[in-house]
């Protein structure tokens, strides 16, 4: 009887033994990350992850789900299309504020950059920020349960100048290159709040003029707190009990990323990206040049830049009240990418 079985458990083990098998067993872990973009300078950490193989190096395989903002990359987050959202932290608080159980996780940039650019046509009618009133101004994609930061700080900046959100009509003009330079070609906006390398190219190809630029102290000493967390990795509170290993290996690839983009040029950096188009790879080559201290280091969440993101995030919220109780330290997690300051 025992001899029967005998050719049964050979084949058996020999199956077990097929290379089937032992990729099944270290097949990658595949995670989903949605994100602005693409190729958003802010946001572009993120895009290299499969590029230069720092998931593959941790286990994993990144899936990025591109966004026109940080709203709509949070929804994906809370509607289960993604693992991971990174978005700015003003926008992960607007979310919290409207019961999104989100939580941020590690940051990607250490300066935001934002930049309020306006169609060059209208040089001769627009010379101050009061000038926009009955214009229509362009904002990252916003959600129903999120605002993006770009809306929040287009709000806050028109209002330092005596324009209410009701002065001008505010639209969706996504965040991407094709997206924001269609929208003012087109003349369907007349300024929008946006984003490098996108405005600086747009500048360079004397398509619109800046008439504020958070990098600018001019701009940034009106701003309460102007140093905020922008792009920060987030994700689902209840992902951080449930599955830990999880956030520990996109904390670490994450990570690995930032490490690699410190220890490479701005040339070496979009290479890595494979980007055909010599106009939009210039730009981006300008961008980081101009930019040197853009992003974290280490994904190291900083006292002093969330002390400045609550500011900012109550000057833009001013009249609502659970904006106004929101703590940040709530919404925080830095057992894997740690702290500083």
């Amino acid at each position: 009887m025992k001899k029967a079985w005998l050719p049964s458990i050979i084949i058996i083990v020999a199956l077990l033994c097929h290379p089937f098998f032992a990729l099944a067993d270290t097949a990658p872990l595949r995670i989903t990350v949605s994100v602005p973009g693409p190729r958003n300078i802010s946001y572009l950490p993120i895009d290299l992850i499969p590029r230069i193989g720092a998931d593959k190096a941790e286990g994993a395989q990144i899936q990025l789900l591109h966004t026109g903002g940080g709203g709509v990359a949070l929804s994906n987050l809370m509607n289960r299309n993604a693992d991971f959202a990174v978005a700015g932290m003003p926008a992960a608080m607007s979310l919290r504020v409207n019961g999104g159980k989100v939580t941020v996780i590690a940051a990607v940039d250490d300066a935001p950059l934002f930049v309020l650019m306006v169609r060059a046509d209208l040089k001769g009618q627009v010379r101050r920020i009061a000038d926009l009133k009955g214009k229509v101004v362009g904002v990252n994609t916003s959600s129903l349960s999120s605002k993006t930061t770009s809306q929040q700080l287009a709000e806050l900046v028109l209002k330092t100048d005596g324009v209410s959100t009701d002065m001008v009509r505010l639209m969706p003009a996504g965040q991407s290159w094709l997206e924001q330079s269609s929208i003012l070609e087109s003349k369907t906006a007349d300024a929008i709040m946006g984003d490098e390398p996108f405005a600086s190219r747009l500048l360079a190809e004397n398509k619109v003029f800046f008439l504020a630029n958070l990098a600018d102290p001019k701009t940034s000493e009106k701003i309460p707190g102007a140093n905020f967390l922008h792009a920060a990795l987030e994700t689902r509170e209840e992902t951080l009990t449930a599955d830990p290993r999880l956030v520990a290996k996109m904390v670490a690839i994450l990570r690995r990323t930032l490490q690699w983009v410190a220890a490479h040029t701005p040339e070496q950096i979009v290479d890595a990206l494979d980007i055909a188009d010599k106009e939009e790879r210039a730009a981006l080559i300008a961008g980081l040049k101009k930019y040197p201290n853009l992003y974290s280091k280490d994904g190291r969440l900083s006292a002093r830049q969330l002390r400045e993101t609550g500011l900012f995030f109550h000057g833009a919220s001013e009249g609502n009240a659970a904006a106004q109780a929101l703590k940040i330290e709530i919404m925080i997690a830095d057992k894997w990418a740690g702290n500083k300051d």
